[in-house]
């Protein structure tokens, strides 16, 4: 993660950052929201190893209650498709589970970037930690602010909407294509 320092503000100056930063350790954030009702279920690990998706997928089964199905919506991570995954998610106890994968460059389809962009944009952008204990806890904290009153996300563009611009991008890249010759 990322962490730039954020200089003091003086009168009549606008905020600054620094162009350099230290980064005092990092966490595997594994993240979970039910669309439904917005709100958030967090997890931490050392990384993203195909042995830690199998805990934080047994905490989602935990907390979502029986006879509900499980869509979980995932990037092209390989840690999914590991043997582990496969192994625990044959399992007949897992029928409800349905797993859901972007296409490539295509996170923004999944409802829980853009809590991570408010979690960016809110907690930890401006913020200085000084350990992965702290950066932890603000995370934490954070999650628990919001899962205290938690909104879900709505989508307002229509699919027509997506698409036309998807179109208009295509467009605009050709034409940039065409220009330079490449």
């Amino acid at each position: 993660m990322l962490v730039m320092m954020s200089l003091p503000m003086k009168a009549g100056g606008a905020a600054t950052m620094t162009h350099d930063y230290k980064r005092n350790g990092t966490i595997g954030l594994f993240a979970a929201m039910n669309i439904a009702t917005g709100e958030v279920l967090t997890d931490f690990h050392k990384g993203h190893a195909g042995v830690d998706v199998p805990r934080f997928f047994k905490q989602i089964d935990t907390a979502v209650p029986r006879g509900l199905d499980v869509h979980v919506v995932l990037d092209n991570l390989s840690a999914h498709s590991t043997p582990e995954i496969m192994k625990w998610l044959a399992h007949k106890d897992r029928r409800r589970w349905h797993l859901h994968f972007t296409p490539t460059s295509s996170s923004w389809l999944n409802l829980i970037e853009r809590w991570f962009t408010e979690l960016t944009d809110r907690r930890l952008r401006r913020g200085v930690f000084t350990s992965v204990a702290d950066l932890t806890n603000a995370i934490t904290t954070r999650a628990e602010h919001w899962n205290d009153d938690p909104k879900p996300f709505i989508w307002k563009a229509t699919a027509q909407d997506i698409i036309t611009k998807v179109q208009r991008g295509r467009t605009a890249l050709h034409q940039i294509k065409f220009q330079t010759d490449h």
